[in-house]
């Protein structure tokens, strides 16, 4: 039997919710891969792995609420560099600058403190998912609104049929994510 590659492995370790939130989704759970200590260690060590690399590794890792969060400060920490959030409008405390994107229905508005990132700045930015890209390109529009630069967005999942991923590409954001869910 052949050993599993790292996809594969994280692949069986991702739940698939049919019709949540909406009839018709299916909604990919990464919650199973934060359970397991052995799956989690492998999921974080698959980004730690890419990124300790010398012309990969970020000055700072931003995450996306909320999931993004989960990642990104882990991460963050085993490369010995600082972590930023970038939150839900009117979550932070202090002077924010803020990106306000569409959804499938309405929109929604992310903030990042004016501090997070200097000019300058090699960030890498992380969340468990690319659907639409919304979320992500709005990340990456704030953190260059600070001078800073996106070296990457890294994500467990894609879901290329949804047209985030080529979006987010066609903008100049290099990606890396782990796990392809093209028409599963």
């Amino acid at each position: 039997m052949q050993p599993l590659s790292v996809n594969q492995y994280l692949r069986q370790h991702i739940r698939t919710v049919p019709d949540w939130p909406a009839p018709g989704v299916q909604f990919r759970d990464i919650t199973p891969l934060l359970q397991d200590p052995k799956v989690f260690r492998v999921l974080i060590d698959a980004f730690v792995h890419r990124y300790m690399d010398k012309a990969l590794r970020p000055d700072v890792v931003a995450g996306l609420d909320a999931r993004g969060f989960i990642l990104g400060a882990v991460v963050a920490y085993e490369l010995n560099v600082g972590f930023v959030p970038i939150r839900k409008k009117g979550k932070l405390p202090f002077t924010t600058v803020e990106e306000t994107y569409e959804l499938e229905y309405g929109s929604a508005t992310v903030e990042l403190h004016t501090d997070a990132v200097k000019a300058g700045d090699r960030v890498l930015l992380i969340d468990d998912l690319i659907a639409t890209g919304g979320t992500m390109m709005a990340g990456k529009k704030l953190l260059e609104k600070l001078g800073a630069t996106v070296t990457e967005g890294a994500a467990i999942v894609d879901l290329p049929e949804l047209g985030g991923s080529q979006r987010l590409r066609d903008a100049g954001l290099p990606l890396y994510t782990l796990v392809d869910f093209a028409g599963h």
